[in-house]
């Protein structure tokens, strides 16, 4: 693949490196090793404007360029996922019920061989951010660390992200501008009746049969609230109630999550879900209770952004090799937080195609990594170049 020369003669360095992050992984918050792993990879580099315990374990590191000018912001996630891993790789996990399977370890070993040519060559103006991010999987913490002020307090004028594809083929990009990944919502209804023998049912007010009325509405807000042009998910995935088969229990609850780009579509399915939830309360005889919570809003690319980093894609793999309108996705991403705050794009990296994204089989192709560092890398020196 067409990496950069100088990236390319440590590859099998940084293949070591994401398989070390492989084995150890980390959840949520609670990325310390990792992030140890990280500074110390920075300081050999001899990066030493490091700045750590942002969002309890997240890392900014600085690269002054060779000009004044303005700062980049490169962000990498760092987290693992609640999974029992089976690869069968010799670097697999060796933290049970922990796994890399989103690739966050690809993304970082990415990031640090970026900076490690960045910090090298130096041929750019201002400073590149390198932004070393826990928690994306559960608990946003790019919103905790763009909260923390990481953004004002690096100056940074424009951020950008890139994650593994295994649905596309290794060494292609695939990037769009506007929305690219769904906002997400939870919900919890908490449905409570009046329990009773099953023998019985009209002695009772049956949750179970004002939950399935719930569920059953719930789907009718895709097909007949929202325009066919908008794109909506909402998916309930668990119901529980009941204990036993001659008792109608006292309680049911249903849970689920919402997938949308628009915040008008994201209140109208709230509106929806509630009126559902009260209508049908009525109508059972039931207690409805709903707990709706938004959660990571749509990453939004910005179409200037998103156009320079397509044209950095094809200058190193071919205008082949890059789809720059690609369809957007209904998963959800933190790197949105950054990009409310600052224009920038997330990009796409094909690994080739494989077991899927939070997939117990999934793990990063190191092929790409020299690619994806040589984006990185590339994004820096296109968007400030040195005068003359």
């Amino acid at each position: 693949m067409p990496a950069l020369n100088r990236i390319a003669d440590f590859a099998p360095e940084m293949t070591e490196w994401r398989r070390h992050l492989h084995a150890n992984p980390e959840l949520g918050f609670d990325c310390h090793q990792t992030a140890a792993f990280v500074v110390d990879r920075l300081r050999e580099m001899g990066i030493t404007e490091i700045e750590t315990g942002i969002a309890e374990s997240g890392i900014v590191a600085l690269i002054e360029g060779s000009a004044p000018g303005p700062t980049i912001g490169l962000r990498a996630d760092m987290d693992a996922l609640p999974i029992v891993e089976e690869t069968g790789a010799e670097h697999a996990s060796t933290v049970p019920g922990k796994m890399h399977a989103c690739g966050h370890d690809g993304h970082t070993t990415m990031l640090l061989g970026a900076a490690r040519y960045l910090s090298e060559t130096r041929n750019f103006a201002g400073r590149v951010a390198l932004i070393f991010q826990p928690a994306e999987e559960f608990g946003g913490g790019g919103r905790v660390m763009r909260e923390a002020g990481i953004l004002d307090r690096y100056d940074v004028s424009e951020v950008y992200a890139i994650h593994c594809a295994p649905d596309f083929e290794a060494g292609t990009f695939h990037t769009r501008p506007g929305p690219i990944m769904a906002a997400v919502d939870e919900f919890e209804i908490t449905v409570t009746g009046k329990g009773g023998h099953a023998a019985y049912p009209h002695t009772t007010a049956d949750p179970v049969a004002c939950a399935l009325q719930i569920g059953q509405a719930l789907n009718s807000i895709v097909s007949r609230n929202t325009d066919p042009i908008d794109n909506l998910v909402v998916s309930l995935t668990q119901i529980h109630g009941g204990s036993a088969n001659n008792v109608i229990p006292q309680s049911v609850r249903l849970s689920g999550t919402v997938r949308s780009f628009r915040p008008a579509v994201q209140a109208m399915v709230q509106e929806r879900i509630a009126a559902i939830c009260t209508g049908s309360g009525v109508a059972m005889g039931c207690d409805v209770a709903l707990d709706y919570q938004t959660d990571y809003p749509a990453t939004v690319n910005d179409p200037d952004r998103t156009a320079f980093a397509a044209e950095v894609a094809r200058d190193l793999a071919g205008d082949a090799n890059v789809d720059a309108d690609t369809a957007p996705m209904m998963g959800a991403e933190d790197f949105s937080y950054l990009l409310e705050a600052r224009p920038g794009a997330y990009v796409f990296l094909g690994q080739g195609i494989g077991p899927f994204c939070h997939h117990p089989a999934f793990d990063f192709n190191d092929e790409v990594a020299p690619l994806g560092a040589s984006f990185l890398a590339r994004l820096v020196e296109r968007a400030s170049p040195l005068p003359g």
